[in-house]
């Protein structure tokens, strides 16, 4: 029996290594000279300093930027600690009023706007850190974002445009556009809100984007 135990054991530490640690380490390293950005974060920098990931969302409050999904982490939006959906039904009343309260944010924000509103700038994802929005979801916000930055709809839609990702190999996925990367545009080349916007003065240019 004791020959049997002393087996066990010496198999249990084996395989510790082997999976617990070698291949975790040697999986690392191959990812860190094959792919050093994606394994190190998608990590975005500016001015040296990293000002966020193209893998996880940020607030972006005031009218002058892209608005990204509904984030339902609790009472910080995008909390990377605290990822989660709001787990309410979707025919509750719960999760109809608070879909409510989205359309009518962006109503207020762009009442000149009667296009349909998409889907995804009033439905939180699983996760509350998505990144991305649908080229369908940027082009609507478009006209806002002109309007308050005095920039002409044409150079704003042309910069989403630029933004778009294609689907994985054409296959796999949906097309998106990441918001903080789109933000970044906008603020390399717009320095004013419009005089009549009252939200004051955007980042210079090159400076990283500033999260209400």
């Amino acid at each position: 029996m004791l020959r049997e135990l002393r087996a066990s054991l010496r198999m249990l530490f084996a395989l510790t290594l082997v999976t617990g640690v070698f291949y975790p380490l040697a999986v690392t390293g191959v990812a860190r000279l094959a792919f050093p950005r994606r394994a190190g974060g998608s990590l975005l920098v500016s001015g040296g300093s990293v000002i966020g990931s193209e893998l996880l969302g940020q607030s972006f409050g005031d009218p002058g930027h892209f608005w990204g999904r509904p984030s339902s982490t609790g009472a910080t939006r995008y909390d990377a600690g605290a990822s989660a959906g709001s787990n309410l039904a979707i025919t509750g009343p719960a999760w109809w009023d608070s879909v409510v309260r989205r359309v009518a944010r962006l109503r207020d924000a762009d009442p000149g706007n009667a296009a349909a509103v998409p889907a995804d700038l009033v439905m939180a994802s699983g996760s509350g850190l998505d990144p991305d929005i649908s080229p369908a979801a940027a082009a609507y916000q478009v006209a806002r974002v002109a309007r308050v930055r005095g920039l002409e709809g044409g150079q704003v839609r042309r910069l989403v445009e630029r933004r778009v990702q294609p689907r994985l190999l054409g296959v796999f996925g949906e097309p998106c556009v990441n918001v903080l990367a789109l933000n970044r545009d906008l603020d390399a080349i717009a320095i004013r809100f419009a005089p009549d916007s009252g939200s004051g003065t955007l980042s210079s240019p090159g400076a990283p984007v500033r999260r209400p």
